[in-house]
């Protein structure tokens, strides 16, 4: 009998984490779809225009929007016990990132370079972007390696990537397509180390929050994989 409690009680630990994770990638799926609608809207609206024209000459604005934005969302994300709030983090977020991907969606679209191509372009970009995000969770999750090591390393890049990407703006030079691919493998440990949080160090109610930090990653992720589609143009 002992025996058997014991081992109920491990099942109930085990399904409530697969529930935990199921819960966690729909709410990256909706995090996606909300970004996608949020997108559609602003450029429908007209309003994507006009953020393009105050963003294109002032890349800083990006940096500011994201990092302020990503702080405000990861800290209501992450409140406990008020779900309202925490789904607000998520959408905010979703709406920062729809407004930091027009200025280069709109070089992509009314750009001469890349006419014709447009659809072909994003389509590609968003396929090897899938694929590696399920190819990289999947890795993380079946293994159940603990790829917590790779922290250290996402910090400090990180901080060379933003004080890169600041010597850029102030200094007026091209990062190229060495930096893209730089911070694909960045994001790409990023998505590593989140997932396999997922197996050991979140708890079983922080879903959304655990869902925004993989929706940031895979954004990121987005965002230079497609600059690196358009450059080869």
């Amino acid at each position: 009998m002992e025996q058997g409690f014991n081992f109920n009680i491990y099942n109930v630990k085990e399904v409530s984490r697969v529930e935990f994770i199921r819960k966690t990638y729909s709410h990256v799926a909706l995090a996606v779809l909300s970004f996608v609608v949020f997108e559609t809207f602003l450029w429908t609206s007209g309003i994507a225009v006009s953020i393009a024209a105050s963003m294109l000459n002032n890349w800083w604005l990006i940096l500011i929007l994201f990092i302020g934005g990503t702080w405000i969302a990861n800290k209501w994300a992450v409140e406990p016990g008020n779900i309202q709030k925490q789904y607000l983090g998520l959408f905010l977020f979703a709406l920062i990132e729809a407004i930091i991907f027009v200025p280069l969606f709109y070089i992509l679209f009314f750009s001469p370079q890349f006419s014709g191509q447009v659809q072909s372009i994003l389509g590609q970009a968003g396929v090897v972007t899938g694929g590696l995000f399920t190819g990289l969770s999947a890795v993380a999750l079946f293994s159940k390696k603990d790829f917590s090591f790779l922290r250290s390393i996402i910090v400090i890049g990180s901080f060379v990537a933003l004080a890169t990407l600041f010597a850029g703006m102030i200094f007026g030079f091209d990062l190229g397509i060495w930096f893209s691919a730089g911070m694909v493998l960045l994001a790409s440990g990023s998505i590593l180390f989140q997932t396999s949080r997922l197996l050991r160090d979140h708890h079983t109610t922080q879903h959304v929050a655990a869902a925004l930090g993989l929706f940031a990653s895979l954004m990121t992720l987005f965002w230079y994989i497609l600059q690196i589609f358009m450059s080869r143009d």
